[in-house]
C-alpha cells in the first residue's frame, strides 16, 4: 500500500478520499511507532543493497515454498524492482530480525468489515503484517 516503498510519507501523499486514509497502521497513533519499524527496514535493506519493498518480498520468499507473494503495481519499473527481490539472500538471523519487526505493527492492516488472513485459514506474510 506504498508504505515500505516510502515510509510514513506516504499519508502525506495521497488524497483525501483514499482508502488507505483509514488504514489503522497508517492513524497517528500508530504510524510513528510503525515509522521507527520502517526505519529499521529501510536501514537492513541499505545495508544488503536493495529497496525495503524488495527486503520484504524477500522475506516473504524466504518463508517456504508453499507461500508466494502477489505484489501489485500498475508500472514495469515496479514490476523490475519485485522480481530483483529474488535475487535477495537473507540469513537465519536477518530472518529472525525481520520477523520481530513484524511482530511489533501497531495496528491492523485494515479497517473493520475486511476480511484479511486473521478470518481466513492462511499463513500470514510480511506484506500482509507489515504493509
Amino acid at each position: 500500500m506504498g508504505f515500505l516503498a516510502s515510509g510514513a510519507k506516504v499519508v502525506e501523499n495521497i488524497h483525501e478520499n483514499d482508502f488507505r486514509k483509514s488504514i489503522p497502521r497508517l492513524q497517528p497513533e500508530n504510524l510513528e511507532h510503525n515509522k521507527k519499524l520502517f526505519e529499521r527496514v529501510k536501514e537492513m535493506a541499505t545495508w544488503k543493497g536493495c529497496t525495503p519493498s524488495q527486503l520484504a518480498l524477500a522475506w516473504v520468499h524466504h518463508q517456504g515454498n508453499d507461500v508466494c507473494p502477489i505484489p501489485g503495481t500498475t508500472r514495469i519499473h515496479n514490476l523490475e524492482q519485485n522480481i530483483g527481490a529474488l535475487a535477495v539472500k537473507l540469513t537465519a538471523e536477518e530472518m529472525a530480525e525481520l520477523d520481530e519487526i513484524a511482530s511489533l505493527v501497531k495496528g491492523d492492516r485494515f479497517g473493520p468489515g475486511i476480511a484479511t488472513w486473521r478470518h481466513e485459514e492462511l499463513r500470514p506474510c510480511l506484506l500482509g503484517r507489515l504493509y
